[in-house]
Parts: C-alpha cells; structure tokens; sequence
C-alpha cells in the first residue's frame, strides 16, 4: 500500500513558519507573522501568487515599519509557475516568497 497524499515529514516541519497570502485583510497576515514571531520562530516566510503579490509586500512592509522595528529581509524569491487549467489549458502565475526575520540587537558597550 502506498501512501500517496503523504509528504514527507521534513517538509512539513520546514512549513511551519509560513504565512500564506490571500484575500484577508492585510492585517490579518501582519497578525500571523507577530505570532509566528512570539512563539519564537527566527524568521517567517510570507508567500504569494498572483494578484496577492502587492498584499505580501503590504504586509512585509507594515511590519517591518510599524511593529517589528528591528526585522531584517533576508531573502525574496520570485518565480512563475504554470498551472494548469481544465482542458488542458496552461496559465502562467507570479509568486513571491519573502523571507523575514528579526535582526540581533546588539548589546550596547559599557565605558570602564
């Protein structure tokens, strides 16, 4: 018996840190990353196709100038992919994969 709809269990501990942009309000994904962030993850992974793309960049943006002062942008990723419709139509898709974390503050020097 195979077990086809299974993913491996190392790819579903590298998702955990994503925040998968869609049709809420901006907010709502700024929300999940503050959250993403208080649990203790390191850094979070804003991803989005399409039409969504200008929202991730939103949402990256709010964050980094309202509520996290000190997030750093590590990497932006973008692509296309091509998915297919029905009857065998293709279309191609934009993505966008942000990837933020929050910056190590340094400790400030004491005079001797």
């Amino acid at each position: 018996m195979s077990n086809k709809g299974a993913e491996p269990e190392e790819e579903h501990t590298q998702t955990e840190n994503v925040v998968l942009i869609g049709k809420k309000p901006v907010m709502n994904y700024v929300t999940a990353c503050i959250t993403f962030f208080n649990t203790g993850e390191k850094q979070v992974v804003v991803k989005a196709r399409g039409r969504a793309i200008s929202k991730a960049v939103d949402t990256v943006e709010l964050l980094r100038r309202a509520f996290v002062k000190n997030l750093d942008i590590h990497k932006i990723d973008i692509d296309t992919e091509e998915l297919f419709k029905f009857e065998g139509q293709k279309s191609n898709v934009s993505t966008i994969e942000i990837t933020v974390a929050k910056a190590k503050t340094e400790q400030p020097k004491e005079d001797n």
